[in-house]
């Protein structure tokens, strides 16, 4: 990547490289700065992620020129969303390989120049003008898994990405969260408590009758104990009269005993 998509500015005689190197700030800081036109803020970003990037890029390419084209095009999306006020506010990795993913798309729509695995060939395009709420998870487009990670703050959707899906340990992700080590375990420990709830949950959306939705809501944190007393007594004053909501309530803990870790 060249030029100001690597977060280069014309008048800025020393260039990224101070930052990339020492830069401390989190992602987030960084994409601040990068919305308030400090470009090479972005230089940071580009230099923290490439790596990642440049893997996935190989996964969906058969030629390396093919594979730094995407990872130079999807740099250069992200940068012109966080110019334009948009793109994410914190989870910048998960962002950034889902724009990967679908510039890959669109290129082998266009000229079939591409070979990609098969995963990628059923991913839908989407606009990079909308948050971000695509997984970017071979196998989990359209799942109630993707839907529940989709419902999840995004500092939660950043946090499970570093940790659960590119093992990365809290003092690797800790830097770019602006965190400490023990800040980012005890963050992905609540975000692996609300992807479970937020599962749960989604195994309702299709299932639940109208005058059931208030109490619906909320028996997915009522099975794991987390609602306050208030909610707590109005959903079992709703279950006492509702077979079809007690019905569910018993669906959700026999799932909730099998959900993986």
């Amino acid at each position: 990547m060249s030029g100001n998509a690597a977060g280069q500015e014309p008048n800025d005689p020393a260039g990224p490289s101070l930052l990339v190197l020492d830069d401390a700030r989190s992602d987030a800081e960084l994409m601040d700065a990068v919305r308030k036109g400090r470009l090479a803020a972005y230089g940071a970003l580009f230099q923290r992620h490439l790596a990642a990037a440049n893997n996935l890029a190989r996964q969906l390419s058969r030629h390396q020129a093919d594979a730094e084209e995407l990872v130079s095009e999807a740099f250069a999306k992200v940068l012109d969303a966080l110019r334009d006020g948009r793109g994410p506010d914190k989870a910048f990795r998960a962002y950034l390989l889902t724009a990967l993913r679908h510039t890959a798309y669109d290129r082998t729509r266009r000229s079939k120049k591409i070979d990609l695995v098969e995963d990628v060939a059923d991913v839908a395009p989407a606009a990079l003008s909308v948050p971000f709420t695509d997984t970017a998870i071979a196998g989990l487009d359209r799942s109630l898994a993707a839907k529940a990670f989709a419902m999840l703050p995004e500092r939660w959707q950043a946090v499970l990405w570093h940790t659960e899906i590119e093992g990365l340990s809290p003092a690797e992700v800790a830097p770019l969260l602006g965190l400490k080590a023990n800040a980012v375990s005890a963050l992905s420990y609540r975000a692996r408590i609300g992807l479970r709830t937020a599962y749960l949950q989604a195994q309702l959306a299709a299932h639940v009758s109208q005058g059931c939705h208030a109490t619906a809501e909320k028996l997915a944190a009522y099975l794991r104990g987390g609602l306050s007393n208030r909610d707590r007594t109005k959903v079992e004053s709703h279950l006492d009269t509702c077979g079809r909501c007690t019905r569910h309530l018993s669906q959700l803990g026999e799932l909730n005993v099998g959900i993986p870790a």
